[in-house]
């Protein structure tokens, strides 16, 4: 066992010196685990943040200016007054994504109660801000009218009073959300790149014939290779969380992250596997990025990390029970936004525990035969 143990670290250690002198894989992980994590907390697609809007207001009276006032950042940038000319130009320049158009006599005819129309025009290439802009405006433009008719905002008491507690995110700032779930994704994504990549890159410089010269089994080989590029990632995770997570964009972490370390060693056992496995039936490393593609998009997409597992089909749910990325995005999730222990995630650390022992000797067998060949 002593001499197992003593091939695995120096084989291992050799794979860091690997790395270390692949300056373009070294690049890809700081840029991963700095740059990537913070573009995705401050710049999230799915949410309406500045959005340039024009309001051409024909009304001049009490009322339209109530509405000019009501669009404030963060939602939207401070409204521009224009013309209905210079508002149509600057969404053809794209501009405004929003022009908001008062009619004369407005406030006269809602006074009146003959339910005036007021037009909204919407740049619909910018997707994501022309569908959840369109129902900021709505609120807005409903509200202060409803507003204006009552003439006092405490005119009228609503039957009840609902208190409403934001637990876990309690200024509802999306970025909290981005930058962890972004560490997850990374940590899947570089963890299966640099084992896969550390094989193919032995089988092109044909150092791959030198190992099997040498008195170590492939049981070695391979786990030399899991636990040295997964401490890489596992280092690039903590810096990430402690650095840029918590002290740049200063991110509330509820949990423990000696626990969300410990269970992200466990996922990492899994994807390492698979990353050896995926290296073992591509020939090159652009089959290898293919691949890749292939695997990352469902176990992103399908596991909970971008969407609510809720909300997929019941099928979806059971498949992907199979994927170590289901469990570790669950587990993360409990420890670092709810502060969950132990008690809570032990499940999921078991269920990664079992997965990452099937995915580990399934692609020992695997390896065992592809340098048996090669032999």
């Amino acid at each position: 066992m002593r001499r197992f143990l003593d091939h695995v670290y120096r084989l291992g250690v050799k794979e860091l010196w690997g790395l270390w002198r692949d300056p373009m894989m070294l690049l890809l992980a700081v840029f991963l685990f700095t740059v990537s994590v913070y573009t995705s907390a401050t710049a999230v697609p799915e949410t309406l943040h500045k959005a340039p809007i024009a309001i051409v207001d024909e009304d001049r009276s009490a009322l339209s200016q109530r509405i000019v006032d009501a669009f404030y950042p963060p939602q939207f940038l401070p409204p521009v007054l224009s013309s209905l000319e210079r508002a149509d130009q600057g969404l053809d320049a794209g501009e405004f994504t929003f022009a908001l158009i008062i009619p004369a006599g407005f406030e006269r005819d809602v006074l009146a109660r003959r339910q005036p129309a007021i037009q909204l025009n919407v740049d619909a290439t910018r997707m994501t801000q022309a569908f959840s802009g369109s129902g900021y405006a709505q609120q807005i433009v409903l509200g202060e009218v409803s507003t204006f008719l009552q003439r006092d905002r405490a005119s009228t008491t609503p039957p009840v009073d609902l208190a409403l507690r934001a637990r876990f995110n309690p200024t509802l700032d999306k970025g909290w959300f981005g930058s962890v779930m972004d560490i997850i994704n990374n940590v899947t994504m570089l963890s299966i790149l640099l084992t896969g990549a550390a094989l193919i890159r032995e089988r092109e410089h044909g150092t791959i014939e030198h190992l099997l010269a040498m008195p170590v089994t492939p049981a070695e080989i391979m786990l030399s290779k899991i636990w040295s590029m997964g401490l890489v990632v596992l280092l690039a995770a903590a810096f990430s969380l402690l650095f840029v997570v918590q002290t740049v964009l200063q991110v509330r972490i509820e949990g423990s992250i000696a626990l969300f370390l410990a269970v992200a060693a466990l996922y990492l056992f899994a994807t390492t596997s698979m990353g050896i496995f995926m290296a073992t039936v591509t020939r090159s490393m652009p089959q290898f990025a293919m691949l890749l593609i292939l695997v990352l998009l469902p176990l992103q997409m399908l596991s909970g990390a971008s969407t609510p597992r809720e909300s997929m089909p019941a099928f979806v749910q059971g498949i992907m029970l199979a994927a170590p990325t289901t469990h570790f995005v669950a587990a993360a999730q409990s420890i670092l936004y709810r502060g969950a222990g132990m008690t809570f995630v032990w499940p999921q650390m078991l269920a990664l525990l079992l997965i990452g022992s099937v995915f580990f000797v399934y692609s020992l067998r695997r390896f065992t035969r592809t340098i048996g060949r090669m032999a």
